[in-house]
């Protein structure tokens, strides 16, 4: 059964297409890079790789080098045709020399094997990236009701986490808790890393068996999946009472993602929101945390893939858009108390933004 948001994208695909003369779009995906694929056939790939072909009037064919998925992927019903081919390039190429003197447009284009646009000098291809991308950044209102009860679990599952946080667990042990949590909501995927500890810490990583104790900060993103659209939030516990230098770092952070969201409405870009969440920590004598030995971004798209465009950095200028849906986070390491990290998802929109979290924005504690 076609679910209402992938209705909508069809529709969307379909238009951006005609609108730009394209008679045939090749889509790739693989495991790390899915939400093209997805976005035009409603398939998550898992294993392997897989190329889409998809037509102006919505039809698409769907190629998978692994049988597994291909297995898979005729299970789930979709409305394209699923075709297994262990030589996949090959087989594109194929398809694409009996589609004639055709305009044909693949994305992302940076990303394709080798093989598709080399060897063959009557094939070609152009860069897609204008057709697809923009429609994966700026959401319609189904997709926005996806993102939406995707951040309602996200809440649900810190709620999960905060309780399952107490000294003499291991880190993998709240893990479990939270995709046990997700599994039984029906939430397929959910990208989650943690940091425990005081001052060595400066990042977030998969579990490795850190044990909690008292004074430790306990840092975690949640990004649970709905219907293939993903939400985020970030927050930090201690274990115990907070210390004073932590409730002053917490502080800051604050400080930093209320003025990042307070800037985030559509027509500004995403350098300006990441100015605003940086000018604070410059303010503060802290500018150095801002840069990328310490931190990666200040936030990111989201949607059919947990971080995608825009990324919030002050060298980008993409403008924000009505629709985008991001996350502001000023995740970065502390001189004084170590990661930290605090972050919220919004819809933006022209006047302004929609904030999707409920969940307080504390330094919580823990006994």
């Amino acid at each position: 059964m076609i679910s209402a948001a992938f209705a909508a994208r069809q529709g969307a695909l379909s238009e951006a297409m005609k609108r730009e003369g394209v008679d045939l779009l090749l889509v790739f995906g693989n495991n790390w890079h899915a939400d093209h694929l997805r976005y035009a056939v409603d398939f998550g790939i898992q294993e392997g790789q897989g190329i889409a072909l998809v037509h102006p009037d919505g039809s698409a064919s769907l190629l998978l080098d692994d049988p597994a998925e291909c297995e898979r992927a005729r299970s789930e019903g979709l409305s394209c045709d699923v075709v297994f081919a262990p030589a996949l390039v090959r087989e594109a190429k194929a398809r694409l020399g009996r589609a004639g003197n055709r305009t044909i447009a693949a994305a992302p284009f940076h990303l394709l094997p080798y093989g598709l646009l080399h060897g063959d000098e009557d094939l070609r291809v152009n860069d897609g990236a204008k057709i697809i991308e923009r429609l994966l950044m700026t959401k319609l209102e189904a997709e926005i009701a996806c993102v939406r009860r995707a951040a309602q679990l996200a809440d649900e599952g810190y709620a999960v986490f905060r309780n399952a946080a107490r000294p003499g667990r291991k880190d993998y042990e709240l893990i479990a808790e939270i995709e046990a949590f997700f599994r039984t909501k029906g939430v397929p995927e959910n990208f989650m890393i943690i940091g425990v500890g005081g001052q060595e810490v400066r990042g977030m990583a998969p579990p490795g068996g850190k044990v909690l104790k008292p004074g430790d900060m306990v840092t975690t993103e949640l990004t649970p999946c709905f219907e293939g659209y993903y939400a985020q939030i970030c927050r930090t516990l201690v274990v115990g009472e907070a210390s004073e230098a932590q409730k002053r770092a917490f502080g800051v952070y604050l400080e930093a993602m209320e003025a990042g969201i307070a800037v985030t409405r559509a027509g500004v870009t995403a350098a300006a929101v990441a100015k605003a969440e940086n000018d604070v920590f410059r303010k503060y004598g802290l500018g150095q945390y801002t840069t990328s030995e310490y931190t990666r971004v200040r936030g990111h798209g989201m949607g059919l893939f947990p971080d995608q465009k825009p990324q919030i950095l002050e060298d980008v200028e993409i403008p924000l858009r009505d629709g985008m849906t991001i996350i502001v986070h000023p995740n970065t390491y502390h001189p004084d108390v170590g990661y930290l990290v605090l972050g919220d998802s919004l819809i933006v929109r022209e006047g302004g933004n929609e904030n999707l979290c409920g969940t307080p924005r504390e330094l919580f504690s823990v006994q």
